[in-house]
C-alpha cells in the first residue's frame, strides 16, 4: 500500500463545499475555551459537511491563529454563526422542529449506541465547556441528553474527541 497524497484525494475545494448537500447536523459550542477545540470541531464539521456551527457565550470567534492552526482553513468552508445565549439559540432551533441533544453525562441519558436517528430530521448536538460540560439549563432544555459510553476510569473526553465520536456516529446513521 502506498500513502495517497492530498491531490489524489479528490477533496472538494471551498466553494464545492459551499455547494454541497449537508449532512442535517448543527453543532453548537456552549462555552468552549480552548481555541484549540473550536479549530479542532470545525476541522470534523468540513470533514462530514455538517450543515452550520453556533458558538456561543464565551466560545471565541474566527479568525483567530489559534483556531486557524487546528482548523486548516475549515472556518472558510463551514458556515457559523456567534450567539450570546445557547438556551435562547435551543429554544429558537426548537420552534423550527431541529432536535436538539445535549452530549452530557445525566440521569436517564440515551447511550449514543442506542440512539436512532430519523429521516428527513435536523438535529442539533451541543458541546460544552471543558470543565463544567454543557449547561444545565441548556441540558433541562434540551429535547434528548446522549452519553457516549465509556469503560475506564476516566469519567469525560476532550470535547473536540466527544465531538468526532458523536459526528462520526450520526453521520453512519443518516448516510445508511
Amino acid at each position: 500500500m502506498r500513502k495517497l497524497a492530498n491531490d489524489e484525494l479528490g477533496r472538494l475545494d471551498v466553494e464545492g463545499y459551499k455547494k454541497a448537500k449537508k449532512t442535517p447536523l448543527i453543532l453548537i459550542l456552549d462555552n468552549i475555551r480552548s481555541l484549540n477545540n473550536i479549530g479542532s470541531v470545525f476541522r470534523t464539521a468540513d470533514a462530514f459537511l455538517i450543515k452550520k456551527i453556533y458558538l456561543c457565550g464565551i466560545t471565541a470567534k474566527p479568525p483567530h491563529k489559534d483556531i486557524h492552526k487546528t482548523a486548516l482553513g475549515a472556518t472558510e468552508s463551514v458556515d457559523w454563526e456567534y450567539r450570546e445565549s445557547t438556551l435562547d439559540l435551543v429554544e429558537e432551533l426548537q420552534k423550527r422542529n431541529v432536535e436538539v441533544i445535549a452530549i452530557e453525562q445525566a440521569e436517564n441519558a440515551t447511550m449514543l449506541n442506542n440512539f436512532n436517528t430519523e429521516e428527513n430530521k435536523t438535529y442539533a448536538l451541543v458541546f460544552g465547556n471543558e470543565v463544567k460540560g454543557v449547561s444545565q439549563d441548556v441540558v433541562s432544555k434540551s429535547d434528548v441528553v446522549l452519553e457516549i459510553p465509556q469503560f475506564g476510569t476516566k469519567h469525560s473526553l476532550n470535547i473536540s474527541v466527544s465531538a468526532g465520536v458523536v459526528v462520526w456516529d450520526f453521520w453512519t446513521k443518516l448516510s445508511v
